[in-house]
């Protein structure tokens, strides 16, 4: 399927992994031409290195909780042309007892992984206003409408982005600039596997016996009963960008944790 994506410059926030590199290099295959970005030149060397035969990938790092960086990397990408497609995937997490997360840790979370959309989208929203053409992609998650005791403050971030996306979208109206959330489900991403891996560690268990049991025990209204991967939420990120009729919507790829029909 032709998605209309040649050519398009496309800039993905947090791309030197996981779901962020597996979008940019849907968008390769498309035949868009891709902005990465990491926090560390290593990483970002790293990433075009990785994908440059795939296509036109260029990038840039930047620390994205510090507006000057953030607008260094917004201008970096329109030194190449107008960003068609803006991709927020920048984020973290952590499992931590809501009892124990500071004033420090909310705030720490809320800048990464809200604030980082604002910033980008602050930055290049107008201008696809503008053009009357552009589309913005929020990473958000399952979690934001089913929030995981085990990461109350990462949950509340997705929730935040949710409310960003369809605000955002509201702005857009008459135009042909489209603003859409994802919300992917569990991911067997770099950062989860460490995860898993070091609590397999802790538990003197296999990998698999944990993986399993995770499942059963965190996810039991999973329907796929399995992690998704990377390249499955990259396809729908590409898909959804590239949708002129989808705008403000949050599509979920959550393998049917969240038992709800809409």
């Amino acid at each position: 399927m032709d998605l209309g994506l040649k050519d398009k410059l496309v800039l993905v926030t947090g791309s030197g992994s996981g779901i962020g590199k597996a979008a940019a290099q849907a968008y390769l295959e498309e035949g868009a031409r891709v902005v990465v970005h990491g926090l560390t030149n290593e990483e970002v060397t790293a990433c075009v290195a990785g994908l440059s035969p795939l296509g036109d990938v260029t990038g840039r790092a930047a620390d994205l909780t510090k507006p000057e960086e953030a607008d260094a990397l917004v201008a970096f990408a329109q030194d190449q042309g107008d960003v068609d497609i803006l991709v927020n995937n920048v984020g973290i997490f952590s499992v931590k007892p809501f009892a124990e997360l500071s004033d420090a840790d909310w705030m720490r979370y809320f800048d990464i992984n809200v604030m980082s959309a604002v910033r980008m989208s602050r930055a290049l929203l107008p201008e696809m206003l503008e053009r009357g053409e552009g589309s913005i992609i929020n990473m958000a998650s399952e979690a934001g409408v089913k929030p995981l005791p085990q990461m109350v403050h990462y949950s509340v971030t997705k929730t935040a982005m949710l409310g960003l996306t369809r605000g955002m979208a509201e702005l857009t109206k008459g135009t042909r600039v489209r603003v859409n959330s994802i919300l992917p489900g569990p991911t067997w991403t770099e950062g989860v596997e460490a995860y898993f891996d070091g609590l397999a560690e802790q538990k003197g268990a296999p990998l698999t016996e944990i993986v399993d049991g995770y499942f059963q025990s965190d996810e039991p209204t999973s329907l796929i009963q399995r992690f998704v991967q990377p390249e499955e939420v990259a396809r729908m990120i590409v898909t959804i960008s590239a949708s002129t009729a989808s705008n403000g919507a949050a599509h979920r790829i959550e393998g049917g944790i969240v038992r709800s029909i809409l």
